[in-house]
């Protein structure tokens, strides 16, 4: 204590006489120490006036715990009960955090650490709220975190897209023949994100983005903004027809273009169920992509999915079904049809840390869905005489993890993905996608990772040409926190 301390300087003076004597200050040493016996006496004062406020900040034994939110009286110095320190588990009032019961999956990017997940449980591997501090008297709990990432990679042609691997974007035909180098770092992330116990269980709210804007430019890009409560989730976020949890640990952040991907504005209802088991039913907001040379699309209702989910110690295993409207609309006519389609996925642990990653999916008008079709107006096409004509797709993936020390790990990941033919499209649309990755990451803590990847991708048109890139991709990421 600082008092402690000033009295402590003063009694070393005040037990000098001697040296003091020799110097000719025995006046000064004097008045040292009427001084160092002053505040003493003071100091007795105020610890007499402070004991009975020590007293009644003690707890009761055999008193209730205080509510959670209230505010509690302590001992100056000493944590509060109602604030426990950051990592710490919440006090009794709280209700209990669900804990994944999920192995937990190390992965180069943040996805499974903002996924919606039944009850609000946490990521797999997660045990309290570390890394979350309370906000003023609580109970509201929040965590400012994110990494920064710089991605370098050489392309041995045009790529189509520099940032990412997207294999439906990959020129094809005669290229250049020469390579390129690129470096950027727009997939740096910030996340926010708040947790609160209530009388219907936690409230949990994220919201992230990057600095991917449009063009290739670095801008503000919004990755999720969304609330759930108990089980009821509304905002933006990923799809519930996506398992992030089955996606494979690449550097590069597309992954396979075979697995669906999509970020919606939605509503859901998560069903928890008995040993690990869970229902899941969402209305979502997600407009058709249609080829057309004229004419618009209209959202006529809500794209609807149901999933069902087992979870376990070694794995889980997930189903999702997708329900969709397609409308469309020019001067001359208007079409309705109904589209959808289905994935199977999931995820299986080894006790060695081996880790396996796979899925599928098909379906006739969900390309918007699916990631390497999402965006390229491949949902349906309308024909000559005006009728709106949903198009098959169907493909998978796979991953496979093995770790090679506490620090090192490799992940070797494959993905096709298929389009049917349909003379209504143009020559030059998407027919089918390969993309295979294999790479070496090295992660001596959990707040920096550095990685090397080799991946090569290829896409044949409709009218069956074909072009392939293959890129070398070096990565590091700094977390803010971990």
């Amino acid at each position: 204590m600082k008092t402690t301390a000033s009295l402590g300087m003063l009694l070393a003076l005040a037990s000098a006489p001697a040296l003091a004597a020799e110097d000719g200050r025995d006046a000064e040493i004097a008045s040292l120490r009427e001084t160092v016996e002053r505040l003493t006496r003071r100091i007795e004062a105020l610890e007499a006036e402070r004991a009975p406020a020590v007293a009644a900040a003690q707890p009761v034994p055999g008193a209730a715990p205080p509510h959670a939110g209230a505010v509690s009286v302590q001992a100056p110095g000493q944590p509060s009960p109602s604030r426990p320190v950051p990592g710490a588990a919440a006090v009794d009032a709280m209700p209990a955090l669900a804990k994944s019961p999920l192995p937990e999956h190390p992965t180069f990017d943040e996805d499974q650490d903002v996924v919606a997940r039944a009850d609000n449980a946490l990521p797999p591997g997660e045990n309290d709220l570390d890394g979350f501090f309370l906000v003023g008297d609580g109970p509201t709990w929040l965590r400012l975190g994110g990494s920064a990432r710089l991605h370098a990679m050489y392309d041995s042609d045009d790529a189509g897209v520099r940032d990412l691997l997207i294999t439906s974007a990959i020129p094809v035909g005669a290229q250049s023949g020469q390579g390129s180098y690129h470096m950027h770092a727009r997939s740096t992330r910030f996340t926010l994100e708040a947790r609160r116990p209530t009388d219907h269980g936690w409230l949990r709210f994220v919201l992230q983005n990057d600095f991917e804007g449009s063009g290739g430019s670095y801008g503000y890009n919004l990755l999720h903004a969304w609330g759930q409560l108990g089980n009821t989730y509304a905002g933006y976020g990923f799809s519930a027809f996506l398992d992030l949890d089955s996606a494979p640990d690449t550097l590069d952040v597309a992954g396979p273009g075979a697995m669906p991907f999509a970020r919606v504005a939605s509503v859901r209802r998560y069903v928890p169920l008995r040993n690990g088991n869970q229902l899941v039913f969402a209305a979502e907001h997600e407009s058709a992509q249609v080829s057309a040379d004229s004419g618009s699309v209209r959202d006529a209702m809500p794209n609807l999915v149901f999933a069902a989910r087992h979870e376990g110690e070694s794995g889980h295993v997930q189903a999702g079904a997708l329900l969709r409207l397609l409308a469309w609309r020019d001067p001359a006519s208007r079409d309705e049809v109904l589209a959808g389609g289905v994935t199977v996925s999931g995820a299986w642990a080894a006790a060695s840390g081996d880790y396996l990653t796979w899925g599928g999916v098909a379906g006739r008008g969900i390309a918007a869905y699916v990631g390497d079709l999402g965006g390229i107006g491949l949902d349906a096409v309308v024909n000559g005489d005006g009728s709106l004509e949903p198009l098959d797709e169907w493909g998978g993936w796979v991953g496979y993890g093995h770790p090679w020390s506490g620090a090192w790990r490799s992940t070797v990941a494959y993905g096709r993905l298929y389009l049917q033919r349909d003379e209504t499209l143009a020559t030059e649309a998407f027919r089918r996608s390969d993309y295979l990755a294999a790479n070496l990451i090295y992660a001596p803590s959990r707040t920096w990772s550095w990685g090397l990847e080799l991946s090569w991708g290829k896409l044949q048109r409709q009218d069956g040409e074909t072009g392939d890139v293959l890129r070398l991709q070096s990565s590091l990421r700094y977390d803010f926190i971990k």
